[in-house]
């Protein structure tokens, strides 16, 4: 392979003419015919023994042309750009030139990433931080949830239903004094205050007794889904089976021993504030990191080339894949089964893959004017040990998975990343 020429035909755009010599284009071409020879009948020969000059002859010099061409240019193209210099991010078109017993020459249309970028006032970016202190009241919403999570449900026969009740009850729905489809049902549960059923229904209910038989008045919402019955006044008749409620646990130290390890009220409390307190820094933490992302990809100019973005939709499509396929699942199975398809996935992904490019070209940019690319080979291998011991894995197996090239560019992204929030001015 030779790099004949490199010109630059737009920002981030460049063609690049590459020549395979002869011996090496007929090498292909003859891998390529022991392949595909098996697969051919010629009148005179077995099946799979006709000689390629014959098969030429027959169907002409270039029949096994285009496949050699396949096989030969994404390496002989790579090996030119890296030659030339160029951080190729996709590639626009190939056009073959020449082609022949004498080699093969092609042209390649490439886009490279941004060669101008630019970031400034990255240092001192104000945030606004999200509240981290820990009420009495916060505490106390915990506590509830656990007690709703510990309650049982008693059957209440001394007081009418009320919202957050349970009701079994029996009802048949009539329009114009005529029963419609789906409006009849027995024995059904439904939870008053729910939002189950169309406004009005449930609230009717509340007041009424065990045993009680009543109508109800209720009209339909004029987007209600079945057409027939937008907003149509209607009538339920309605037996009441049952009323159940939720009886929930004292708040005391015998409740404590049950839902936790400690002993009092107060420790459960304590323990209780820790962990919110670290919820609530998490959060802290990730909208602060939000809103620097934000606003890193707004101080970025760069022209950047639309197959950037459409590579980065991709691999979030490809990820998702192999996510579903770690669950048994498969994507095709999953468009099948929610009526999309993968055009439709690559949109939803779109303001998400345009971020992430930004990103990353801003703290690369960072991490050059910063000098955060000089990485020590105690940070790389600090680096190799803690991703082998994320993905169960040997050092020596991370370092054959992972280039050290590679990883020294993360190394120094995150780096770039923490000098953005360290600096960050917080209010």
């Amino acid at each position: 392979m030779s790099l004949k020429s490199t010109n630059k035909a737009d920002t981030n755009k460049y063609e690049v003419v590459v020549e395979i010599e002869g011996k090496v284009f007929n090498d292909e071409v003859n891998k390529v015919y022991r392949k595909e020879v098996k697969k051919i009948n010629i009148p005179g020969f077995r099946k799979g023994k006709a000689p390629r000059a014959i098969i030429e002859k027959m169907y002409g010099t270039e029949v096994f042309y285009d496949d050699a061409i396949k096989n030969l240019y994404p390496s002989a193209l790579g090996e030119a750009v890296e030659e030339a210099g160029l951080n190729v991010v996709g590639v626009d078109s190939v056009e073959v030139e020449e082609v022949g017993k004498d080699g093969l020459r092609f042209k390649a249309v490439v886009f490279v990433k941004p060669e101008e970028v630019a970031i400034s006032d990255y240092e001192g970016i104000a945030v606004v931080m999200k509240p981290t202190e820990v009420t009495e009241e916060m505490i106390n919403e915990e506590i509830e949830k656990v007690r709703d999570r510990n309650s049982r449900t008693i059957t209440v026969e001394d007081r009418p239903a009320q919202n957050g009740d349970t009701v079994v009850i029996d009802f048949e729905g009539f329009v114009d004094g005529a029963a419609f489809d789906g409006g009849k049902a027995e024995n059904f549960n439904l939870t008053l205050g729910s939002g189950q059923f169309i406004p009005g229904f449930e609230e009717k209910i509340e007041g009424h007794n065990t045993g009680e038989e009543f109508t109800i008045d209720v009209t339909f919402p004029e987007d209600y889904q079945a057409e027939e019955l937008k907003g149509k006044a209607s009538e339920f008749k309605i037996t009441l089976h049952e009323i159940k409620a939720k009886e929930l646990p004292e708040v005391d130290d015998e409740f404590v021993k049950d839902v936790s390890d400690k002993e009092t009220l107060d420790e459960y409390k304590e323990e209780l504030k820790s962990e919110i307190a670290e919820r609530l820094q998490k959060e802290a933490d990730s909208d602060m990191e939000n809103q620097l992302v934000d606003k890193l990809c707004d101080l970025l100019q760069a022209e950047i080339p639309e197959v950037m973005y459409e590579e980065q939709a991709n691999n979030m499509l490809r990820d998702f894949d192999m996510r579903l396929r770690s669950q048994g699942m498969d994507l095709d199975g999953y468009l099948k089964y929610f009526g999309m398809t993968r055009e439709n996935v690559l949109e939803n992904y779109r303001p998400q893959a345009e971020k992430r490019v930004k990103l990353r070209l801003a703290l690369e940019k960072i991490a050059e004017e910063k000098g955060f690319y000089e990485v020590s080979e105690e940070e790389l291998n600090a680096e190799y040990e803690r991703l082998a011991e994320n993905y169960k894995v040997e050092v020596d197996k991370a370092k054959e998975i992972i280039a050290a090239e590679n990883l020294k560019q993360d190394i120094a992204v995150d780096k770039a990343m923490k000098f953005v929030k360290e600096s960050a001015v917080k209010s």
